[in-house]
C-alpha cells in the first residue's frame, strides 16, 4: 500500500510537472512578440546646377538576394537604394546619418561640397550647396540621422528660394507606401511577420 501511494504521489508530480510545462509555455505562445528589425524608408532628390540627378549608375543600388544569417552588418546594408529607384532610401540599422548613406553610394556631402565621386563641387561665390529637409532649410545633413519618412533636397548650383522650393516640391512622398510594402531586399520585408512557425521557434 505504501508503494503504491509513492507511486501515485510521483505521478501526480510528473502530471503536474507536465502541465506546468504546458501552462508556461502556452504563455510564451500566446504572449510572443518578434524581434523588431530596423526597416524604414525616407525619399531624396538631388538637382546640380538645376537638373536632377538620376543616379543611373547600377553599381550605386543594392543587389537583391536570398536573404542569409550574419552577425554582422557591411555598411552598405545599413542604407541603400535598390531596385533601380532612385528616390528612395532603405535603412535597415539605427543612428544612420545621410552622411552614411551618401557614402555608401560614392558620394560625400557637406555643408560647403558635394562629391558625387567624378566632381567636387565646392562653394564658391555664385554657386552653393544648399539643402532642404522636410521643408526646412538647414546647414548641413552629414551628421543628421535619417528619419521615417524624411524627404531631403540636395541642390547645388544659383538656385533662388523660389527655385530650391519648386525643387523641393518634387521630391517624392513614397517612404509610407515602402514602410508597409514587404521588401524583396530585407529579410524582414517592410514589417515583422507574427507568424505561426515563428511563435513555435521561440518555444523551442
Amino acid at each position: 500500500m505504501e508503494k503504491f501511494n509513492k507511486s501515485n504521489k510521483m505521478m501526480v508530480g510528473v502530471v503536474g510537472i507536465i502541465i506546468g510545462a504546458l501552462i508556461i509555455m502556452g504563455i510564451c505562445f500566446i504572449t510572443y512578440k518578434p524581434v523588431e528589425e530596423t526597416h524604414y524608408h525616407a525619399n531624396f532628390a538631388v538637382y546640380i546646377d538645376g537638373k536632377q540627378e538620376q543616379f543611373s549608375n547600377p553599381l550605386l543600388y543594392e543587389e537583391i538576394s536570398d536573404c542569409t544569417i550574419s552577425t554582422t552588418m557591411k555598411p552598405a546594408e545599413r542604407a541603400h537604394i535598390h531596385d533601380q529607384i532612385k528616390d528612395v532610401v532603405h535603412v535597415e540599422d539605427e543612428a544612420v546619418t545621410w552622411g552614411n548613406f551618401f557614402q555608401n553610394i560614392g558620394w560625400g556631402v557637406s555643408k560647403s561640397y558635394i562629391d558625387n565621386s567624378d566632381t567636387l563641387l565646392i562653394n564658391n561665390a555664385t554657386k552653393k550647396v544648399s539643402y532642404i529637409l522636410n521643408g526646412k532649410t538647414v546647414d548641413d545633413v552629414a551628421k543628421r540621422i535619417i528619419g521615417d519618412k524624411d524627404r531631403l533636397l540636395i541642390s547645388y548650383g544659383e538656385s533662388t528660394t523660389d527655385q530650391l522650393n519648386q525643387q523641393f516640391a518634387t521630391v517624392a512622398s513614397s517612404a509610407e507606401k515602402y514602410d508597409t510594402t514587404k521588401d524583396p531586399a530585407s529579410c524582414s520585408g517592410g514589417h515583422s511577420e507574427n507568424g505561426f512557425k515563428d511563435r513555435m521557434k521561440h518555444l523551442l
